[in-house]
């Protein structure tokens, strides 16, 4: 089997980069890792050289490079199928990629106002308008698949999947801002901060220098 490298961002404040570091780890395959750090003279140099599009996270395996975190994560569940990386029942299925596709492409004000920040604590901060209404979606979400599919476990269909790889980054945030949830979201919140593979991964950004533009 081809080496697996997993190349990441700064792992303080790359959302992105943490969705398939998270499915990798439930993999249970080995890899390499390689950390870029943010917002350096050399950063897009660095990128470049493992990322035809300029940006990370990118999974090569092999000559092969997959430089998109959802692909990389369809690509990981097709390639270790033992994992079970999306639910078994097509149901379930189904709604599990609806959930995970909406993460990858939607809360841009959650996005834009509440930034991924491990060390930060920042209550109050962060209530622009327009995130209100994703942090009530995204609850309204979690509640959702934990009442019809998560009877099997503490994740979102009972088995860790994709779709809580996902939104594990949207966690940190609500810690980070402080934001006060229903108590099934705040369950499921410390479920995935819990993660052993989360851990490591908090306890490596933890460590790395503060990058000053998104310190503010």
């Amino acid at each position: 089997m081809p080496q697996l490298t997993l190349v990441v961002a700064s792992k303080n404040y790359s959302s992105w980069s943490l969705r398939p570091y998270l499915a990798l780890c439930h993999s249970g395959q080995p890899f390499q890792e390689v950390v870029i750090p943010l917002d350096t003279p050399g950063t897009q140099d660095l990128i470049l050289q493992h990322s035809p599009s300029g940006r990370v996270p990118a999974l090569r395996h092999g000559e092969l490079v997959i430089w998109d975190s959802l692909a990389i994560c369809e690509y990981l569940a097709e390639t270790f199928p033992e994992a079970r990386l999306w639910p078994e029942s097509r149901e379930a299925r189904a709604v599990a990629r609806s959930v995970t596709a909406e993460m990858h492409s939607s809360f841009s004000r959650l996005r834009e106002h509440m930034g991924m920040n491990l060390r930060a604590r920042k209550p109050g901060q962060g209530r622009a308008p327009g995130v209100a209404e994703d942090i009530a979606r995204i609850q309204a979400l979690w509640n959702d698949c934990r009442s019809r599919f998560g009877q099997g476990g503490p994740f979102l269909f009972g088995r860790f999947s994709i779709a809580d790889a996902f939104y594990t980054p949207v966690a940190t945030r609500f810690v980070t801002y402080d934001v006060t949830l229903d108590p099934v979201s705040a369950a499921y919140r410390d479920t995935l901060l819990s993660q052993p593979a989360f851990q490591k991964w908090a306890e490596a950004g933890l460590h790395e220098p503060p990058v000053a533009k998104y310190e503010d």
